[in-house]
């Protein structure tokens, strides 16, 4: 599946899944394993890994994903508690947050925020090149694990 694998891309993840374990059910995707597949009647609502959404040919990734990019190697940040709390609660990252850096830190580039127990909290986008930010906001909040409870009224 072509939107899975350029969306890792964007960690500079080269994901490789057997795109034929991959079903597509609307805009949803699913992962499944052969026996899996194979019991999967055509009309189903969840099976499987779910690996996200398209919408418009946009890709919104599952944290289900998101956790299988990070056990790679990819970008990365790790944060502090403070920062954790933070991120979960929909605030972007200022540099004094980050404890450490992997994989790509230039500006424009996505990379995965990770809290010290290696546990990814989201995703976000680099505004700034880390290595040579000193304050302000360097990476901007995308996507993160506190957005469905935040949703929910």
């Amino acid at each position: 599946m072509k939107l899975v694998t350029d969306f890792a891309r964007q960690f500079g993840v080269d994901l490789r899944i057997d795109e034929c374990l991959i079903v597509r059910r609307e805009s949803r995707c699913f992962l499944l394993n052969e026996s899996l597949k194979k019991l999967a009647a055509k009309d189903f609502f969840h099976a499987g890994i779910y690996l996200g959404k398209t919408k418009k040919d946009v890709f919104f990734p599952s944290f289900s994903l998101l956790t299988m990019i990070a056990e790679k190697k990819a970008n990365k940040v790790f944060v502090d508690r403070r920062t954790e709390w933070l991120f979960i609660c929909g605030r972007d990252i200022f540099k004094q947050g980050i404890k450490k850096m992997e994989g790509s830190k230039r500006k424009g580039g996505h990379t995965l925020v990770l809290n010290e127990y290696g546990e990814c909290l989201g995703f976000g986008r680099i505004m700034h090149d880390l290595g040579e930010a000193t304050d302000g906001v360097v990476v901007k909040n995308v996507s993160d694990i506190g957005d469905f409870l935040r949703r929910e009224k």
